[in-house]
């Protein structure tokens, strides 16, 4: 029995046309190159305030253990993501110019 998985009709015409991938559209969407370029911007910031805070010792009372270093981590996330959203370090501009620029030369 055959075990290749079955191609959508459009696949098949892609392969049978004997072009490669499909080419995306003429037109780009600016609202979700935004959004991967936000996305990029917060991930980025995440990991510059992961090591920023990673100097930052527990109170040894009531901090500390692995809730602690979740919630930490939680935190940072969404200090990120609002960095990210309210203009940060300017790193989603140049990505969103970059995504449409790169969309447009296809």
């Amino acid at each position: 029995m055959d075990q290749t998985p079955a191609l959508s009709p459009a696949a098949t015409a892609t392969i049978a046309g004997g072009r490669g991938a499909p080419a995306p559209g003429a037109t780009a969407d600016p609202s979700a190159a935004l959004k991967a370029a936000q996305d990029f911007e917060s991930f980025f910031l995440s990991q510059s305030f992961e090591t920023m805070f990673s100097g930052i010792g527990t109170d040894g009372l009531f901090g500390g253990g692995n809730g602690e270093s979740i919630y930490r981590s939680l935190l940072i996330q969404e200090y990120s993501k609002i960095a990210a959203k309210s203009g940060g370090m300017g790193i989603a501009d140049a990505v969103q110019r970059e995504i449409l620029r790169t969309q447009e030369m296809k």
